[in-house]
């Protein structure tokens, strides 16, 4: 068994899949995760298109009935579009338990159980085959197969929740969507650069939410003169991000939930940017855009 974490990018596009020539590095599947726990447990973070192929490696290598706990941030279309596609689903013997946030006017199955409606999905939740069981999740701390999942709400339109997960001394922070609370993240005369300096409790409270991570995986959508138009949204810019992990001390910094109009030489000069950024900062902090097939021990 691995003494730590791991994880591999399957998908790390947002809002819609880009699949294409222009996105052959970055890729264009849309969000999903998959993270090996200490004990050999597998945490799926989030079934955007990116699952499906995750799916079929899981049958692939499988000795036996699959099973794995699947993580949902929050239930917009290219976080859950995988589901339905995700082969193991719909095979009997294998188990999968699937959180996600309350709150919204629906329980999380059956915010599920809509997409694969007939009128949309030819077969329904109910016809898979695998043992399922969903749980709605508040913010809180829980012990998911043995590893500590410290829940918080973001910053996005619909009810979504952040994943700091805590296993053998190490953290990884699993945040995406999420969009500044204020414009400003620096208190006018304070110090840039600190915890304490920070403008708005809510952007604060996020950075303390990542401090000291290993590693943090978070979404930066947009560029800085494209969140402008786009404030509210539900999304962040580089600048932010990487401000905040360099004031907390995080170590390793993967940015995704790349936009579907940057194409690979977009994202690739967010990346530099980025890193230059970090550099500015005085800051140790390693930070990559992050692609398809990347894979991080933590």
């Amino acid at each position: 068994m691995p003494d730590g974490m791991s994880a591999r990018f399957w998908g790390t596009r947002g809002s819609i899949a880009a699949p294409g020539p222009g996105t052959t590095h970055f890729g264009g599947n849309t969000s999903c995760v998959e993270l090996t726990t200490p004990s050999g447990g597998i945490l799926v973070l989030d079934c955007g298109t990116g699952a499906r192929s995750l799916g079929n490696q899981f049958l692939a290598h499988a000795a036996g009935p699959v099973s794995a706990t699947i993580l949902l941030t929050h239930t917009h279309w290219d976080h859950i579009q995988g589901f339905p596609f995700f082969a193991p689903l719909f095979q009997p013997g294998n188990h999968f338990k699937v959180y996600g946030p309350e709150g919204a006017h629906l329980s999380l199955r059956d915010v599920l159980a809509g997409q694969m409606e007939h009128h949309y999905f030819p077969v329904e939740l109910d016809q898979l085959a695998a043992r399922i069981v969903y749980q709605d999740l508040r913010e809180g701390v829980y012990q998911i197969d043995g590893v500590t999942v410290r829940a918080q709400r973001m910053n996005h339109p619909s009810p979504t929740l952040g994943y700091r997960i805590e296993a053998a001394g190490r953290s990884i922070c699993y945040l995406c969507d999420h969009e500044p609370y204020f414009e400003d993240v620096w208190r006018e005369g304070a110090p840039a650069g600190r915890l304490e300096s920070i403008l708005e409790a809510g952007d604060r409270r996020h950075a303390e939410y990542m401090q000291g991570a290993d590693v943090v995986i978070h979404e930066a959508q947009y560029t800085p003169d494209e969140y402008p138009s786009k404030r509210h949204w539900g999304h962040s810019a580089y600048p932010y991000v990487v401000e905040l992990a360099a004031a907390v001390g995080v170590r390793r910094l993967f940015l995704t939930h790349h936009d579907p109009s940057h194409d690979d030489e977009c994202v690739a000069g967010i990346e530099r940017k980025a890193r230059e950024l970090a550099s500015r900062l005085g800051s140790p902090l390693e930070v990559c855009c992050a692609y398809e097939g990347c894979q991080i021990t933590v």
